[in-house]
C-alpha cells in the first residue's frame, strides 16, 4: 500500500456499524489488546476484548481513519477507549452474530446463519470460496482431513476482496 492509499478497514467497520444501527441491532467489537490499545486495566481475557458500540453504551464515538475512539463506563466509571485498526479482529451484530473479521488485511463475512445473499464468491485461485481449504482461527486441527467440521454447518466464513 502506496502513502496515499487509505486502507478500507475504516470504511468497512463504518459501513457494519451503520448497518448494525440502522437494523436496531447491536455493533460489537471483538479486540487483540496490547500496548497500542487503550482500555481500563482488568477488562480483557486472553488478550482480547470484546466492547459494545452502540450509541447507549458509548460517549463521543468516532471511527475515524486511524482507529475507534470513545468513551464507556466501565464499573461506573467513565474510561477513554482506543482502538487502532491493527488490533480490531471483528465488527458485528450481538444479535445475530453477522458481520467482519479481519486477519493480516484480510476481511471475512461473518454470516452464522449460512444465508448467501451475496452470490457465488471467489478466491484469489479462481475456485468458489465454499470449495477453498478452511483454515482453523484457533489453529488447532482436531479433524483429520476427512472428517467433516464439528458443529453440522461447516464454515460460513467469506473472503471479502
Amino acid at each position: 500500500m502506496t502513502s496515499s492509499t487509505l486502507s478500507t478497514r475504516p470504511y468497512l467497520v463504518r459501513a457494519i456499524n451503520e448497518w448494525c444501527l440502522d437494523e436496531g441491532l447491536t455493533p460489537y467489537v471483538v479486540v487483540h489488546v496490547d500496548g497500542d490499545v487503550l482500555v481500563p486495566p482488568g477488562y480483557a481475557r486472553d488478550g482480547q476484548i470484546v466492547l459494545n458500540l452502540d450509541p447507549d453504551a458509548t460517549h463521543r464515538l468516532s471511527i475515524d481513519n486511524d482507529g475507534i475512539g470513545f468513551q464507556a463506563r466501565f464499573g461506573g466509571a467513565p474510561h477513554d477507549i482506543w482502538i487502532p485498526y491493527a488490533n480490531l479482529l471483528a465488527i458485528y451484530a450481538r444479535e445475530n452474530g453477522r458481520g467482519l473479521a479481519f486477519t493480516q488485511g484480510v476481511a471475512f463475512e461473518l454470516n452464522p446463519e449460512g444465508d448467501d445473499e451475496a452470490g457465488d464468491e471467489t478466491v484469489d485461485d479462481g475456485t468458489p470460496a465454499d470449495d477453498a481449504p478452511v483454515e482453523s482461527a484457533s489453529g488447532d486441527d482436531d479433524t483429520s482431513p476427512d472428517e467433516p467440521p464439528k458443529g453440522g454447518r461447516g464454515g460460513h466464513l467469506k473472503v471479502i476482496k
